[in-house]
């Protein structure tokens, strides 16, 4: 099997899931959730789902929330995406967005700043 598939698979599953989490999750412990990636396993057989999300200290909630979701959107991709065998979902809450944002904090702590030119 190629690369390839396991990518336009991917891709697909995170538009699918984007769709399906803004129109039919109604668990209000899944808030505003942005999918980031979403890697499947070269047998296509699980999905590692990353997000982010808005509100701070809420990341353990949400994902608890769209782990208890995942049959339910697992099933609902398989509807959408007519493929042999749907992955199993596990949602992972991605940190990358937070470490940056705070690495470039410290970045500015330390750096000294210039005054504007005129």
């Amino acid at each position: 099997m190629s690369r390839g598939r396991p990518r336009k698979v991917a891709d697909l599953i995170q538009r699918e899931l984007s769709d399906l989490l803004r129109r039919a999750v109604r668990d209000p412990r899944v808030g505003m959730v942005t999918l980031t990636a979403v890697d499947v396993s070269p047998d296509l057989s699980h999905a590692k789902v990353f997000f982010t999300i808005l509100e701070k200290g809420k990341q353990r909630e949400t994902t608890d929330a769209l782990q208890r979701a995942a049959g339910f959107l697992r099933s609902q991709l398989a509807h959408r995406m007519q493929m042999y065998t749907t992955p199993e979902l596990r949602f992972v809450y991605d940190e990358s967005v937070e470490r940056g944002d705070h690495l470039s904090q410290l970045i500015d702590s330390v750096v000294p700043r210039e005054p504007p030119k005129r």
